[in-house]
This record gives structure tokens, C-alpha cells and sequence, in this order.
């Protein structure tokens, strides 16, 4: 398999052998963008720039604060929070509420739906924008592609890819999308009965892992062997919402 700058981190991450690749690859780039930002860039004027624009999503805020960085934090979110201060302002002043009707006051409230009030539209894009996110994201479009590149024209990497665990649901569901938009018609009569097998086989596994760790607890089964199904509780959550819920809180280095 001949690797390139732009393929070692996708290989790497297929020989790890994890539950999904791309969980492993979205760890590598979080952290790597958490370690960048609260080490020294938090400084720089144009990193400032974007963290202000941005902000930070709920999750990569709880990453920050356990980093530990309080004083990097702080400086971060102090200009972050003038900006959004200014821009709540503004859409204060441009807001005006639509008219009451007696069909809205019978609807039941159904915070899912995507806001209708402009404020409502405006603080969404807020809870949705993240600096950290959108790292990933730039670099994640090219790793599917590059899955794409490596699948269609290199032998060995197929093979790494066929004897691989599959994939969490939210990262199999961004890979069948890019491949129903960038294979041909003859390459999709392989690769979806092979990912679809690939999927089902290790899905199956790992729910067969986790009913064993039930039945585990069964005092008839006690003298028996755990076999896979010590870590099987994590590794479920992974295949079913991506990430690595037992890992250890990623922190600044002493």
C-alpha cells in the first residue's frame, strides 16, 4: 500500500483496528485543535478572530474547561462574549414580534423544530457554530473522499477496509452518502453489500458482547468467562452514537 501524506492518517487509523476508524481520526483532530488553541494560538490575533466569530459548541466547552487552561479559556471566551453581547443587541433592536392568533396558543410547543422568531434562528446558528467542530469538519470531508480514492484504486487498502469492525452509525451514514455521490453504479454493486455485511457482522458482535456482560451478572454464569464483554457497555455507545465515552478526561499536560 503506498501512503501518502494525505492517506497516513486514514490507514493508521484503519490498522488500529477500532470500532470505527473515523471516531479515532475525530479524536486525533479534537484534540489536536483543543492542544493548539489553549496552548499559545489563543493569542495570536487571527486565531482570536475566529474563536470570536465562532465560538464553541457544549461539548468542546466541557473539553476546554477539563483541559485546564483556566487563563486561556477565559481570554478566549472574554472577547467571544463582547462580540456575541454586540450581535444580541443588534438583534434585539431589529426584533418585532409577529401577531398572536388563537391557532398558535392551541399548538402544543415543540422545541425540536427549527425556530421561526428571527432571535430563535439567530441563537441556533450559535448553538450550532464551534471552532473545534468546524476544524474537523474541514478535514473529515477530505477523509471520506480519501476513503473513496483509496477504496477505488488501491488492493491493499480494500482488504484493511473488509477485515476492519465497520463504523459508528453517524460515521456510516456520512460514508454511504459520500459513497452513493462518488462511486460509479458498477462500484456500488460491490461496496454497499460489502459495508452493509461489514456493519451487520459487527454490529452483531458487539450487541452479543453486551447481552454476555448482562447475562455475566447472572449468579448461574459466574464461574464462567467475561470473553469480550468487560468493555462491551463503551464500545455499544460508540457503535451506536460514535466517540469513546470511557476514555479519560483529555487535559493539558503538566
Amino acid at each position: 500500500m503506498k501512503q501518502k501524506i494525505e492517506t497516513i492518517p486514514l490507514i493508521k487509523a484503519f490498522e488500529e483496528k477500532d470500532e470505527c476508524p473515523f471516531c479515532c481520526l475525530e479524536r486525533q483532530a479534537e484534540q489536536h485543535a483543543l492542544s493548539f488553541i489553549l496552548g499559545s494560538a489563543y493569542m495570536e490575533d487571527d486565531i482570536r478572530e475566529q474563536t470570536d466569530k465562532t465560538g464553541f459548541c457544549r461539548h468542546h466547552y466541557k473539553m476546554m474547561y477539563d483541559y485546564g487552561n483556566r487563563l486561556g479559556s477565559a481570554l478566549i471566551l472574554s472577547t467571544h462574549m463582547k462580540k456575541l453581547n454586540q450581535e444580541m443587541a443588534e438583534e434585539f433592536k431589529k426584533f418585532s414580534p409577529g401577531k398572536a392568533s388563537l391557532k398558535s396558543k392551541l399548538q402544543k410547543t415543540d422545541v425540536s423544530r427549527e425556530p421561526k422568531t428571527a432571535i430563535g434562528q439567530w441563537a441556533a446558528q450559535k448553538e450550532r457554530s464551534c471552532y473545534v467542530c468546524s476544524h474537523f469538519n474541514d478535514i473529515y470531508n477530505r477523509y471520506l473522499l480519501t476513503f473513496i480514492d483509496l477504496y477505488k484504486k488501491d488492493v491493499d487498502f480494500r482488504s484493511l477496509f473488509f477485515e476492519s469492525k465497520g463504523f459508528c452509525l453517524p460515521h456510516f451514514k456520512d460514508l454511504v452518502e459520500t459513497a452513493e455521490a462518488k462511486l460509479s453504479d458498477k462500484e456500488k454493486e460491490t461496496f454497499f453489500p460489502k459495508v452493509f455485511s461489514i456493519m451487520l457482522e459487527n454490529m452483531e458482535r458487539v450487541q452479543e458482547d453486551v447481552s454476555w456482560f448482562v447475562q455475566k451478572n447472572d449468579y448461574l454464569n459466574k464461574d464462567k468467562p467475561w470473553g469480550n464483554s468487560t468493555d462491551s457497555i463503551q464500545r455499544a455507545m460508540q457503535k451506536c452514537a460514535g466517540g469513546y465515552p470511557a476514555d479519560p478526561v483529555f487535559q493539558q499536560k503538566p
